[in-house]
Order: C-alpha cells, then structure tokens, then sequence
C-alpha cells in the first residue's frame, strides 16, 4: 500500500465518506488559492482580535486518548508534541501547508499579537520548546493556570495535507503537581468555549479501551453539539481491540456503535505505530501506512466472515480519516467563501471609517471650540446619569457597585453613630445599594440612630445651679422652666453630632455616584456600539471634573450642616415653645402641674442634695418655725400641734409680705430661711410657703408636689425634673426629625444634584478663559495614545482589505 502522503500523484483511499461522498481531486491552484486566503484570515483575526466565522476543526480529548500522535500523524513528521503536552496549556493552531517543494518541513510561529510570522524552525525539538517557552512565558505574565489565547504555527510540507486544525490542551481529572486545583475545570472551560462556535468542526477522539456507555468525555460532547451534527468521532488505538473480535456480527455491532451515537453518525477508527524511537520521517510514515493495512489484514482475513466493507471500509485507518478532513474543510471553505466575503467588505468599511473618527479626534485635540462641545456634552451625560441613580436605578449592577451598610460605614472612615451604644441595623442593611436607595437607607438609619438616644442623666449639682438660678425670676414655672433649660442643653450636644454625622454619611453615598455615573456611561456607549462623547484619555479633564464633583457635594454637605444647627438651635432656644405644646404635657393633670409650678414659689426649700436620714435631721433642727407634719411620730418638745383641718389648694395663699392681721403663728411665719443657710438681700420677694405645703417628705424626702390629692406616692424634686427634661428632650427630638430632618435633607442633597450640578460644574469648569480651558487637555499621553492607535487601525485596514482581495479572486474562481 502506497505511503499516505498527498502528493500530486496520490490517490484518494475511498470515494465514501460520512459527510461527503465525492473525494477532492489532485490540489489545484484553486483549492490552494482558497487555502491560502482563509490561511492568512486566520493569521489575521488571531493578530487583531477579530472574531470571524472562518471553518476550522478543533481537536477535543482526554490526556492519553491519542490526540497528539494524530496530529504528528497528520503532518506527516515528528516534534514530540507529546513530551509537552502535560507542560501546554494554551491552544495550538496548526496551519498545514501542502507544498511540493517542501522537502523537509518548514515551521514558522506567528508573532505575539502581531500578525507576521518569525524565521523558519527546522530542527523537530526546537518547536517543542518554542511552544513550552511560550506557553510558560504567558501563563506567568498573566498569573493563570490555562489562557485561552492560541499560538500560531504555519508548517509547510511536501507530505502534509491543507488542512488547519486547533489542538486543545487534553482534559485531565486531576491537576498535575504545581498546577492549581481548578486546572482540570479552567481546561475544560476553556476547550468549550473554543468548541462551541457554530463554524467550527469538534474532532473528539476517545480510545478503543472506553466503552460508550462509561465514556467520561462523551457527555462534554453532547452538551456542545448534541446532536453531533458538526462532530467527527475518532476511535484512537483501534489495534489494541482487534484481537477481541472473532466474529462478524461482533465487529459490525462495534463498528456501528449503535445506541449510543445514534443511526447517522459514524465514528473513525484509527491506529498509529507506537514505537516513539528516534526514526527518521519517511520511516515514520511507511509504519502509519503499515498499520493501516495490517488492521484491514487483520478484519478480513482473522475474523470469521470479515466485515461490511461496503458499510465501514471507509472508516477504517488513519488515510480515511486525513482524507474526510481535508475534503470537509475545503467542502465548507468552499460554502462559507460568499459569507466570509461579505463580512469582509464589512470590516473594511468599519476599520474606515473607524481610521476618519480617529482623525477627526486627533485633529479636536487642538481646536478649543470642539473641546468646549464635547468637554460639555461629557459633564451633561454624568449630570443625567446621577439624577437618574437619585430616582431609581438597577445599571450598572448593584450587586458590583453597590455598598452595604457595613461597607459605607468602613469606606467612608465615618463608623458608627456617635453617643449610640446600641448597634443600629436599619433595614436593608446587608443589600447593596447605591443612589436614591441607599439616601433613605442612611435616613432611616439617622432616624433610628436618633431615638435610641435617651436624655443623658445630670448631675444634682447641675440641677441645683440651674433651678436655684430661678429662685427670684417669679412667674411660678422655675421648676419647668429647668426641666426645659436641662432638655435644651442635652439635645443640643448629643444631637448636633448626629446630625452632622448624617450629613457627612449622605455626602458619601452621592459622592460615590460619580464613579457609577462613569460605568453607566461606559454600558450605555458599548450596548449602543458606539461612544455618544469620547474624552478618553484627557486625565487633566477627568480629574477636574471629579473634583469639581467632589467639591459640590462637600458644599452641599456643609450647607445641610448650618441649616440643621438653625433648626436645632430653633427647637431647643428659650422663645421655642416646643417644650409646652398641649400634646406634649397632657400626661400631666392639671393639678400635678398647678402644684408644679406652685412648688417652684419656693424652690430654695426643696432638698436636692442626696444625703442619709442623719443630714436630714439636722437640717430640720435649724428649721425651727416649720410647721410639723401631719401624723408624724416626731415632735418638738414644748410645742403643741394644733389639729385644723388642711386648707385646699384653692383656699391656699402665698402672700409676698406677711399681712400684719396673719397671726405669727409657727405654723405660717418664717423666721429663718432653710437653716440660715441662705441670707438674701431681697428677703421680701421670697414667697413664703403656706401651712399645708409640704416640703419635707415622712422620710425626710423633698416633696415636689406636696400633699396633693394626685400624688399617691412621694417624689423627690430630682427625680421629678429628670423626668420632665426626659419628656422635654424627646418632644424637642421629635420635632427635630419629624419636622425638619427629613425635608432639609432632601431639599438640600438631592434637589440641588438634580437641578444645579450641571450649573455648578460648567462654572467651575467652561466658564474660564481658553489659555486656563485648554490646561485641562494638556495630554501628550493621549495625543501618543491616539496616534498609535491610528496607525494599528491603517495596519488592520491593510491587513483586511489584502485578504478582501483574494477572497475577491476565491469568489471569481467558484
């Protein structure tokens, strides 16, 4: 049997092939003229990128399926694919050449992105390691187990068909040693997606050994191509199952793998020599042609009744096989030539008028006018892009741009709340939000922030000076007037940092929105295929524009600020009537406050000190015209307790100056204040304090309200103001963040975003002269960047409108 090599005076094996049943005649100038130009497409879309539907067969299989003894096979020479396999983790695109005069191969490895080819490689070890350099030179650079970018090799031959294959890395189940976990899934990730284009032919080999049914990469397959439609199946090592058939119908049943590739599809069946001894190249295709026909030897005469020739003959051996895929691909070379045509001549008009675009950029950078236009046009998109983040928004996606409660709290340096112990967790908090969503987020947590906070305990020293400050100010209200004046003092220090906390906190959640305004924008111009402003590469602008940004919202931050310490200061000021509004106090009766503020006639005789029953003896012996309690269990010896019946609050008086008809008796006259502890220039303008007002408790306790109907336990007059700085300080939160908080916030953060940025941000930017304008697009950067693209764009063009033109002379051919 003659070498299988193809040569102008070779013949075709079988005229039966699975998918096509005319065999291609001798190579001719046109089937090497469409070669060449799809060739050189290829060459070209690897280099620039480009994703053309070019017919190409991939080559899919496991690690020791046989895949690369095929692809030495079908070049026709050896250069110890094998012995690098295991160390490549990239594709390899083999670009087989016929060529008559090529006596010895020719390989040449296209440049790294770039389109030109380097200087021939003769010696068969030297492509080895070419290949592993590469490999190893890339998956370092870019820190990656497995890259999906492909090496190029051209390879002309005397004794190799025209025919372009994909080598593959194998898949493995197990990553080598070194080799990180998620290699096997990273490979077989990868090999789908080289598979998976509709234009491709998958060339899957599985060898002889794995049955159908327990094929481990089958399934991977059927998941690509389902139907097998545009899958060749090779069934490598077929020597190795010879020997396990002695019937027909058992060789007829394991060719026809029926039940398992279903009726129309027919796998191949191939065997390779597998003696790897250093062997010189004509040896090495004497042994392929050996096998071949020791296996067709081996069915015909060794098995009882042969085989169906006539079915399966055409499937048999290595030739069959090499000649299918060089037909095949010419086949769809040959259908795809009007499509690839078309598309061609669409490219060439695109990178044109891709190349006029960067001329005209290229020429804007010095025109001032342009500039302004488009510098403008560029503010206006992220003006517009921030309001619409403010009313609502899902792009860019919020789980990426987006910021939890935690995040904005740790990125923005603010942490928690100040003066909250209490861990505040709003609603929403672990979602990631940006704009309007996460505004009220902040708000609602300002607001529960706020009434965590409870009016702070103060000292009776504190108490003392502020309420004895109102002993001479008359007008009966001292005691509620110090409740009110301790309220106001505590929600001015504990709730002025909240407020600014808040303010710095929505600051950060708009200030974020530039950065997301910027993808949205970048989303918006590729899903439209085209830039609507392109100012890329002018970083004087950018930066400019971003602090311009930065700085109006730090002064809407600081104006929030002020007007929120005007409302604080408002609520909590002495003219502020906040303190008395009717739905505030209507937890008091009447009487309980008449008595309040009729206690605070005299507030000199009300305990505040927090001293032992001991103290408070004492201080009732220098008492000495104070009248006695009634049913107390102590009294003064020598005096006698009258028993009258007690006065009602209404028959009660309090008069400035004793009248001289007011008997002295000990039950009304004062003689000494309190222990002649205080000695008063204006004595007359103290209030005397009538018979039946108690100040003095059965423990010795101060009493607020005296001996009122109301009260059914004693009080201490502390106590009783600490509490009604409590209700005062809440009612002075309530309408803080009830009432001004919330629109201040809005009309101060978000309305000025939606109506004065733009405005804001043309004066800082456009509203200057030219000279200081044009400082902004001081940018020999992109002046360079905008060049250098200019000229890949002419080299593409060039590239392009070549292959344009053969397929122009394919196209003529036909």
């Amino acid at each position: 049997m003659a070498t299988p090599t193809k040569t102008p005076t070779s013949t075709s094996v079988s005229k039966k092939h699975h998918h096509n049943k005319h065999h291609p005649s001798d190579p001719n100038s046109e089937f090497k003229d469409r070669f060449e130009a799809y060739n050189r497409l290829q060459a070209a879309a690897v280099a620039f990128g480009e994703k053309l539907p070019i017919p190409e067969i991939v080559a899919i299989g496991g690690q020791s399926d046989g895949k690369s003894s095929l692809l030495e096979a079908l070049l026709g020479f050896r250069f110890n694919v094998r012995e690098v396999e295991m160390g490549t983790r990239r594709p390899l695109i083999m670009q087989m050449v016929h060529d008559p005069t090529a006596l010895e191969p020719r390989c040449r490895f296209q440049e790294e992105d770039s389109e030109e080819y380097g200087s021939p490689i003769v010696l068969a070890s030297a492509i080895a390691d070419t290949i592993k350099s590469r490999t190893e030179s890339l998956l370092k650079r870019t820190r990656a187990a497995v890259s999906s970018q492909p090496i190029v090799m051209r390879a002309e031959y005397a004794h190799c068909p025209n025919l372009t294959i994909i080598d593959t890395p194998g898949f493995v189940l197990k990553a080598k040693k070194g080799e990180p976990e998620r290699t096997p899934d990273e490979i077989l990730s990868m090999v789908k997606s080289l598979a998976s284009p509709p234009h491709r032919i998958i060339l899957f080999l599985q060898q002889s050994s794995v049955e159908w049914c327990s094929s481990l990469w089958l399934d991977t397959i059927r998941e690509i191509d389902p139907t097998f439609r545009r899958t060749v199946i090779v069934v490598s090592k077929f020597d190795n199952r010879l020997k396990e058939f002695t019937d027909r119908w058992e060789v007829d049943r394991y060719l026809s793998a029926s039940g398992y590739l279903g009726e129309n599809t027919r796998p191949f069946f191939v065997a390779l020599p597998k003696d790897r001894g250093t062997i010189s190249n004509d040896e090495f295709r004497r042994q392929i042609s050996q096998v071949d026909a020791e296996m067709l030897h081996y069915l015909r005469d060794s098995v009882k009744g042969g085989f169906d020739e006539d079915k399966y003959r055409s499937y048999i051996g290595f030739g069959c096989l090499r000649d299918f895929l060089e037909a095949e691909l010419q086949r769809r070379y040959k259908e795809a030539a009007p499509a690839t045509l078309a598309l061609l001549e669409q490219r060439c008009g695109e990178v044109t008028a891709e190349i006029a675009r960067m001329e005209c950029k290229i020429n804007a950078t010095s025109d001032v006018a342009h500039l302004r236009k488009s510098a403008m046009l560029h503010a206006a998109t992220l003006c517009n892009h921030v309001e619409a983040l403010i009313d609502g928004a899902a792009d860019p996606a919020p789980e990426q741009w987006g910021k939890t409660t935690e995040e904005e709290r740790s990125e923005s340096g603010i942490g928690s709340w100040p003066s909250v112990i209490a861990e505040i967790k709003p609603p929403n908090a672990t979602l990631r939000l940006y704009g309007g969503a996460a505004f009220e987020r902040v708000m609602h947590e300002f607001r529960c922030a706020t009434y965590s906070i409870k009016c702070p305990p103060v000292s009776r020293e504190k108490v003392a000076n502020i309420l004895l400050a109102h002993t001479g100010r008359g007008g009966g209200r001292g005691i509620t007037e110090a409740a009110a004046e301790i309220a106001r003092a505590a929600a001015r220090s504990w709730l002025a940092p909240l407020l600014d906390t808040a303010c710095d906190r929505l600051a950060f959640v708009l200030g974020n929105l530039f950065e997301i305004s910027i993808e949205k924008n970048h989303g918006h111009d590729s899903n439209h295929g085209h830039r609507s402003v392109d100012m890329e590469g002018y970083i004087g602008f950018h930066a400019a524009l971003r602090q311009s940004y930065n700085h109006f919202i730090k002064d809407l931050s600081k104006e929030c600020k002020q007007l929120l310490r005007h409302h604080l200061d408002s609520v909590t000021s002495p003219y502020s009537h906040v303190c008395y509004e009717n739905n505030f106090i209507g937890s008091f009766s009447s009487g309980s406050m008449y008595q309040l503020n009729q206690a605070s006639a005299g507030p000199l005789c009300l305990e505040l000190s927090d001293g032992g029953p001991a103290l408070r003896k004492e201080a009732m012996k220098d008492q000495e015209n104070l009248p006695p309690e009634k049913n107390t269990q102590e009294t003064t010896p020598g005096k006698v307790t009258e028993n009258r019946e007690a006065l009602r609050e209404c028959q009660m008086t309090v008069p400035e100056t004793p009248s001289p008809d007011q008997p002295s008796d000990g039950n009304y006259g004062i003689k000494r204040e309190l222990g002649n502890c205080v000695e008063v220039g204006a004595r007359k303008r103290l209030p005397r304090i009538t018979g039946n007002a108690r100040n003095v408790g059965q423990n010795g306790e101060s009493l607020l309200f005296g001996n009122g109907d109301n009260i059914t336990r004693p009080v201490s007059t502390y106590a009783e103001i600490c509490s009604s700085a409590a209700q005062h300080f809440a009612r002075i939160r309530e309408v803080l963040v009830e009432r001004s908080v919330a629109s201040t916030l809005n009309s101060g953060f978000l309305t000025p975003c939606r109506e004065r940025l733009f405005v804001a941000l043309g004066l800082d930017l456009f509203a200057v002269n030219d000279e200081k304008f044009m400082n902004m697009f001081v940018a020999p950067g992109a002046i360079d960047s905008l060049e250098n693209e200019r000229q890949s764009l002419q080299k593409r063009q060039k590239i392009l409108h070549s292959c344009l033109n053969e397929f122009k002379s394919v196209a003529r051919a036909l």
